[in-house]
């Protein structure tokens, strides 16, 4: 089994990225990358870019992710390769539905291209390395199933090159809300400043008082109810993820808002504190962070190869297709 999963740097990191995907993000054998061509699908500041992959990199190396797993996606050039030939594979009606398309691109002016074909890089991220199981959010459920129907048409017209992928969803990680906007997602491409968002590099000060902010409502009940009470069902699920509670079954044990929102303060700062520490380390050690990087970087260049020269031949690129 094979286990992938990239992170886009559009902004810094939150407390949902790390309990949604790098606590997850286990697997000796798996292949974790910093997905930063996805990052250039809208218009961006370069330097921004650059230092948002340099961070992401080094917090998923601080989350304590197996040595070997972890790459920047622009530094194995099988992923753009790839994503060229399942645009070949692909077709524009499916590619339009998308979701980010519809919401960011269709009928605007000057949308990228990329936009409407990134979902062919993605399929690509993940059919290159024989990817049996996706851990994403579920947000990002169409994508697998484009990558999954996408190799099912390549291995029936060209022949059989790409091992289909299957989902594998979080349980409650995935349902982590914004502070301020409980119906929300806690978003990384917020505003830097944004009052309803952790992120996993803020202080520890900045994080409580997030905490205790947070939106919640006037009847004063403890209970676990997304539809009536979606701000403390956010607080509820957050402890839960942090300390693998169960969110219905600790709503019992609070009589108050102030309280839980002690209580999840003091286990975010658990879980983010440690974090903290071992990322100082890395990023004032950057030699350090290259040889880890360059390491990942040289696994994925030797796994991807094969199934990169797979497609390239069964599609008639090079010598007689296999």
């Amino acid at each position: 089994m094979t286990s992938l999963s990239g992170i886009t740097p559009s902004g810094r990191l939150t407390l949902g990225n790390h309990l949604g995907a790098l606590r997850r993000f286990t697997d000796p054998d798996g292949f974790y990358f910093v997905a930063n061509l996805h990052g250039m699908t809208t218009k961006h500041d370069p330097r921004r870019l650059a230092a948002l992959t340099r961070e992401t990199a080094t917090l998923m190396l601080a989350a304590g992710l197996p040595p070997g797993t972890v790459f920047v996606q622009s530094d194995v050039p099988a992923h753009a390769q790839l994503a060229y030939l399942l645009e070949c594979t692909s077709y524009v009606g499916e590619l339009s539905r998308m979701i980010q398309y519809k919401e960011k691109g269709n009928g605007r002016p000057m949308t990228r291209a990329s936009l409407l074909t990134y979902p062919c890089l993605m399929a690509a991220d993940i059919l290159l390395y024989g990817t049996d199981r996706v851990p994403v959010g579920g947000d990002q459920d169409q994508h697998v199933e484009l990558a999954r129907d996408v190799a099912i048409r390549f291995n029936r017209e060209y022949g059989e090159t790409f091992v289909v992928p299957e989902l594998q969803k979080a349980a409650l990680a995935m349902r982590i809300k914004d502070l301020a906007s409980p119906t929300t997602k806690m978003s990384k491409s917020d505003t830097d400043d944004a009052v309803g968002t952790i992120r996993l590099l803020d202080p520890p000060d900045v994080i409580r008082r997030q905490v205790m902010r947070a939106v919640t409502d006037s009847d004063g009940e403890v209970r676990h109810d997304e539809a009536a009470k979606p701000g403390i069902t956010n607080l509820l699920e957050i402890l839960a993820a942090c300390t693998d509670g169960d969110p219905v079954r600790m709503a019992d044990a609070y009589s108050s808002y102030g309280q839980l929102k002690e209580d999840v303060a003091e286990a975010v700062l658990s879980v983010i504190e440690p974090l903290q520490k071992e990322y100082a380390v890395l990023a004032a050690d950057p030699g350090t962070v290259d040889g880890i990087l360059a390491q990942g970087r040289d696994r994925a260049i030797e796994a991807s190869a094969p199934r990169l020269r797979a497609a390239v031949r069964a599609m008639g690129l090079a010598g007689s297709p296999v």
